[in-house]
């Protein structure tokens, strides 16, 4: 009985689901994260009898004919791509991405990688580096006797000394944004890395092409809607229960043919 299997993919396509989302809660306090959804597809058909095919009783065409359907299967985990609301932190190194836009980032093997997740920090060198001590792109180092640090909404980072009026500019914060981002890998710790279907990197400064702009003392929030996850969540719940339903049901029906014969 095709019954048993059919609803058996959809047990696991609801179970697909919880996981997606038990993943975004779990991160609903992540720095710049964003929601995935779990997205689904029909399986193939079983063509008892093609529509527009000729009835052979009486060489009518068949309007429907009939197709049975076999299941549902994962097609993919998009990223929805979303701005997080803007918390205050007031940190000098603390920088939020107002619009499109990644920072880039070098991984110890000397790939890149890219982030929404502005909380800076610098090492005992000075050099910028993320929350995981992956060094920012391009290269900037803070002096040992920075008294302060400004970084404008165009990313240019401004060093103020003690026995200096003017501030010194030490570089400028690039943004890196791709034609698919949700075609981005997901590397863990608030990564992501380039693939064939995110495209080549288009680099620029803020507010060029499209690109947002830097809020010095601010962090992302995540784009988690707590409230829409737990109501996808009793959903998910229904749909696996009907499904172990229908696989019960089909399990008496077989039970009942057995009995028979």
């Amino acid at each position: 009985m095709r019954a048993l299997s059919i609803a058996a993919t959809g047990m696991a396509a609801q179970q697909t689901r919880v996981e997606v989302i038990s993943n975004n809660l779990a991160n609903m306090n992540t720095t710049g994260y964003n929601a995935r959804r779990a997205e689904f597809a029909d399986l193939h058909y079983q063509q008892v009898t093609r529509a527009g095919s000729i009835n052979a009783s009486n060489g009518a065409i068949v309007p429907a004919g009939v197709q049975l359907g076999l299941g549902v299967r994962p097609t993919a985990v998009a990223m929805e791509v979303a701005q997080g609301a803007l918390a205050e932190t007031g940190g000098d190194l603390d920088v939020a991405i107002e619009g499109r836009g990644y920072l880039e980032v070098t991984l110890p093997s000397g790939a890149s990688a890219y982030t929404r997740d502005g909380a800076l920090k610098r090492t005992g060198e000075g050099q910028l580096v993320t929350s995981m001590g992956h060094p920012v792109v391009p290269d900037v180092t803070i002096p040992a006797d920075t008294r302060s640090i400004t970084i404008n909404p165009e990313g240019e980072i401004y060093a103020y000394f003690i026995d200096r009026v003017e501030p010194e500019l030490l570089g400028q914060l690039s943004l890196v944004n791709f034609s698919n981002e949700k075609g981005l890998e997901a590397l863990g710790s608030n990564l992501y890395g380039q693939t064939g279907a995110s495209g080549d990197p288009l680099v620029g400064f803020p507010g060029e092409d499209g690109l947002g702009f830097f809020r010095q003392g601010y962090l992302e929030d995540s784009s988690v809607d707590a409230v829409r996850e737990i109501t996808d969540l009793i959903e998910a719940q229904r749909g696996y229960e009907m499904n172990a339903k229908v696989i019960t049901a089909a399990d008496q029906m077989m039970s009942a043919t057995t009995q028979i014969r």
